[in-house]
């Protein structure tokens, strides 16, 4: 709906009306026809109908846009008196600034604020509303009005309460939600312990069995090198020892080959030849019996 054109002053050009309320336009929109409409009345029409209130022309919402600029100027210009005028307000200003007046205006009705509080809800405040102006004094005499308890308990209270207001009952009342806001925070943090705590146990359990594996395999490991290091101390004695026996059989072939170079160097007469004879037979035996030793190779 727009603005009443009975709260104008002055003249209103026609084409500055609503073509569905015939009011003043309020927050206009313009048709491709240029026919300009209240936001809220073209929406209620689009609903049962597709076509211009005024000349039947096809209309949806997405063809609507805002107003031209000039004459939203003139709309604008307007001037209007506050829609308090019938409490006293006698303020005629334009009509782009006519909300921000009425926001504040001394003549407006308002709730009293005692609608609110400790021991109050909307119902059971003050239904009374009065204009801005007078507010402050409305305050000063509301039954509903509420200030300190006198006894020191603390509490805040209505006039109106004043013969039901028990100290006692008030503190012992608080103290019991106190103490069941402070059970039900405990619960929250012994829950939340407890589910930390189930998650640490969880963590060190799956720990201790990753270091159980990793120890095992690690002492596989270490009897696999044991194992590898006893049978190389083996095979190093076995070789340590054919070493030992070829280093023998060497001198023996060294010596067996100095005595036959003494040997060929003797004379010829024959006690040394029958000498020399018998000396080279036991050489001979005693080479036969160095070939005829097994030998053992180790490969490591």
């Amino acid at each position: 709906m727009g603005y009443d054109i009975e709260r104008f002053v002055g003249y209103v050009n026609d084409g500055l009306l609503c073509c569905i309320c015939r009011d003043v336009l309020e927050n206009p929109l313009q048709a491709p026809c240029e026919h300009a409409y209240c936001t809220s009345c073209i929406q209620g029409w689009l609903v049962h109908h597709h076509n211009c209130p005024e000349d039947r022309q096809v209309l949806d919402l997405s063809m609507l846009r805002p107003l031209f600029r000039y004459m939203r100027n003139d709309l604008n210009r307007l001037q209007i008196q506050c829609r308090n005028r019938e409490h006293g307000c006698e303020m005629v200003c334009s009509l782009e600034s006519v909300d921000r007046h009425e926001r504040e205006c001394e003549y407006s009705r308002i709730p009293c604020t005692n609608t609110s509080g400790v021991y109050m809800c909307y119902r059971c405040g003050c239904p009374m509303q009065v204009e801005r102006r007078n507010l402050e004094a409305h305050l000063a005499v509301c039954e509903y009005r509420s200030r300190e308890c006198p006894n020191g308990c603390g509490y805040t209270i209505l006039n109106a309460d004043d013969t039901h207001h028990n100290c006692v009952a008030e503190l012992r009342t608080e103290l019991e939600l106190l103490r069941s806001e402070m059970i039900c925070k405990v619960e929250e943090v012994r829950h939340e312990m407890e589910s930390r705590l189930d998650s640490q146990r969880r963590h060190m359990v799956q720990k201790e069995s990753l270091l159980k594996n990793e120890i095992e395999e690690l002492k596989s490991q270490m009897s696999r090198v044991m194992s590898d290091v006893r049978t190389l101390l083996a095979a190093e004695r076995l070789h340590r020892q054919d070493l030992e026996q070829a280093e023998l059989e060497k001198r023996e072939l060294v010596e067996l080959l100095k005595s036959l170079q003494r040997d060929g160097y003797a004379g010829s007469n024959i006690a040394e030849g029958s000498i020399r004879k018998s000396s080279g037979s036991r050489t001979l035996a005693r080479l036969d019996s160095i070939k005829r030793k097994p030998r053992e190779v180790t490969v490591i």
